[in-house]
């Protein structure tokens, strides 16, 4: 009896890694983050690191986890919905806590509106959606922080915190 199995055994081994492919490990294809930098209202090619900023997606009760939390930063990536087509997200400077534990920095209100455009990267990866014709809406309020927002990229398609997609004036 174990005569019979031991063949069908190595037999399956070789079956099974015989039908491997290169692609059958995904090393590349994430869905590319929204980079934004923030810059001087005032002198509009210098850098200007906000502080303490915290960015929250409307609706969630989490921080986005891919920033330091109320870190003094001068760029930033946060991950868009790619099963929408709208992402909106509360950026707060000085961002603290009062006494009670509510939120006492100054909160801007951001609605970025796409198009998705799935791409296969292959069988391993799956696809991977990449954003087009990104524009911004700043929600106006009597305190705004965001002076401006400029669009510099409308294709997300890549990552690269040197090149930002976004530019926010401050």
């Amino acid at each position: 009896m174990l005569k019979k199995i031991i063949p069908i055994v190595i037999l399956l081994l070789a079956l099974a890694f015989s039908a491997c492919e290169k692609d059958d490990i995904c090393v590349e294809g994430d869905t590319p983050q929204l980079v934004i930098r923030f810059y001087d209202a005032v002198n509009t090619t210098e850098f200007k690191a906000v502080p303490s900023i915290r960015v929250v997606g409307v609706g969630k009760d989490v921080t986005v986890n891919t920033i330091t939390d109320r870190g003094t930063l001068d760029s930033i990536a946060i991950p868009l919905n790619p099963g929408e087509t709208i992402s909106e997200f509360l950026f707060i400077i000085d961002s603290a806590d009062d006494e009670d534990g509510f939120e006492a920095g100054n909160i801007d209100g951001i609605n970025f509106n796409y198009e998705v455009e799935e791409e296969f990267i292959g069988r391993a990866c799956g696809f991977i959606g990449n954003y087009n014709n990104l524009n911004a809406t700043l929600s106006p309020d009597a305190d705004n922080w965001i002076q401006n927002i400029e669009i510099t990229k409308a294709l997300v398609k890549t990552e690269d915190t040197l090149s930002a997609h976004v530019k926010i004036f401050h």
